[in-house]
């Protein structure tokens, strides 16, 4: 049984009071912010970090998707992200990669720094070194979290809440119904390689070297980073057996993925280009975390109606990435796009597996150009003022796949944003918006829905 011991009961001080608060201060929980504030509500964004940009900053994945359909020719998404690869390409530091899944590559620095913007001209209280600490509740409605900083424990009251947190933590401390799914999706500790990995064969510089430097032959990727030279994101491996959001997982999977970055720049700086001077030059401040827990909402999001494309009438999300599944336990990646096309990759290129997912299902006629999400995929059954917003969505193993990358999260954190002003103006419980209303505020905003 495990010793418990009791803390004393204190008064914690009020610093803040607010229309909104949101908790995290990844692209989704900024984008909800800003949408909030230009609409008009007080608007404070809590972050455990130093800095904005969730993953895409701190976990160096400094590439976005496609905005496009899957024919290339209606732009399916816009608003904040438009805006942000736009202003972020007019500095000179975001690369335009035109490929299947056409990619924008930033500088992740540079995206910080326009973050720190959007919350100063849209006048947001941002408290950055804050941790989220609890939530206090009354019946079904949110009063206030707790947090805690430099200044000790302190309280934010305010009229609604939007978790950001990746992992739910507001939700978790609410009760609200869960899932995990049953293959958890595995994490990559990213990392900054400076030095020329042009012509190095990696299947085989792994296949012969790997174990040298307790390394697997498991799937990866890499990309290069916007406006520096030589420079490349790598995300080559894969921390297996974890659950992230279970605190000893967390530490472990931290060090491994460490570990892994550390054999990896090892074996090219011994077995790479001989012209080449190898350097690991940043590690992510935290591990890209893909998948945990999932809480429950109104609408769930499933693989069979995500790959037709079905609409809905209040969407707040359009998209055209594919199912992308990391393999838990065989070091594979499967791929499955809405044109049907469907890969599976082992290793670094090892093994490779394609067919038609949609001539399995028999299915003929035009695909989908891309798919939605409606807005009760953010409405809970119980809490009055209360959205969670981000990978804890509510969706079976293949629909996160699609719905999980940054691009898709974007929206929803706009949607977030744009439901709390709603629901703080018209003095209504997010179970008593319309979700029309929700899109159409969207769509005035610069949505491309």
């Amino acid at each position: 049984m495990t010793e418990m011991i009791f803390e004393p009961a204190r008064q914690i001080p009020v610093v803040a009071e607010a229309d909104l608060c949101v908790v995290g201060g990844s692209c989704t929980g900024v984008f909800a912010a800003v949408r909030a504030a230009r609409l008009g509500l007080k608007v404070v964004l809590v972050e455990k970090q130093n800095k904005l940009g969730g993953v895409a900053v701190s976990g160096l994945v400094n590439i976005w998707h496609t905005l496009v359909d899957m024919d290339s020719k209606e732009r399916i998404i816009a608003g904040l992200t438009l805006e942000t690869i736009e202003k972020l390409y007019s500095k000179g530091v975001l690369t335009i990669q035109d490929n299947r899944n056409a990619t924008y590559n930033f500088n992740p620095n540079e995206l910080t720094i326009l973050l720190d913007k959007y919350i100063k001209e849209n006048n947001i209280n941002l408290m950055l070194h804050t941790s989220y600490c609890s939530v206090v509740s009354e019946g079904d409605d949110v009063k206030a979290i707790i947090v805690e900083n430099k200044d000790g424990r302190q309280a934010i009251k305010a009229k609604f809440f939007i978790d950001a947190s990746g992992d739910g933590d507001v939700a978790r401390d609410l009760s609200i119904p869960s899932f995990v799914n049953d293959y958890l999706q595995p994490p990559s500790a990213c990392f900054h390689l400076q030095g020329n990995m042009d012509g190095v064969d990696l299947k085989e510089l792994v296949l012969s070297h790997g174990k040298e430097f307790g390394l697997d032959d498991d799937w990866g990727w890499s990309t290069h980073v916007a406006d520096c030279k030589g420079l490349t994101m790598r995300a080559d491996n894969h921390v297996f057996g974890v659950r992230c959001n279970i605190a000893n997982d967390l530490t472990r999977a931290e060090m491994e993925g460490r570990r892994q970055a550390d054999a990896f720049v090892s074996m090219v700086k011994k077995y790479g280009r001989k012209d080449t001077s190898y350097a690991l030059t940043n590690l992510c401040s935290y591990i890209g975390i893909r998948e945990t827990v999932h809480y429950k909402t109104k609408f769930q999001a499933n693989e069979k109606p995500l790959l037709l494309g079905e609409r809905y009438s209040a969407p707040i999300m359009n998209g055209t990435y594919p199912i992308d599944i990391h393999h838990a336990n065989d070091m594979g990646i499967t791929f499955r796009h809405l044109d049907g096309l469907e890969v599976t990759e082992y290793g670094k290129g090892t093994k490779v597996v394609q067919s038609n997912w949609r001539e399995n299902m028999g299915l003929t006629g035009d695909y989908a150009k891309y798919y939605q999400i409606p807005f009760d995929i953010l409405v809970g059954e119980r809490y009055h003022n209360f959205i969670a917003a981000g990978r804890m969505l509510n969706a079976d193993m293949s629909a996160f796949g699609a719905l999980r990358v940054m691009v898709n999260l974007n929206q929803i954190g706009e949607a977030a944003g744009v439901a709390a002003y709603l629901a703080v103006d018209r003095s209504q419980t997010v179970q008593e918006i319309d979700g029309t209303a929700v899109t159409e505020l969207l769509r005035k905003g610069g949505s491309a829905l």
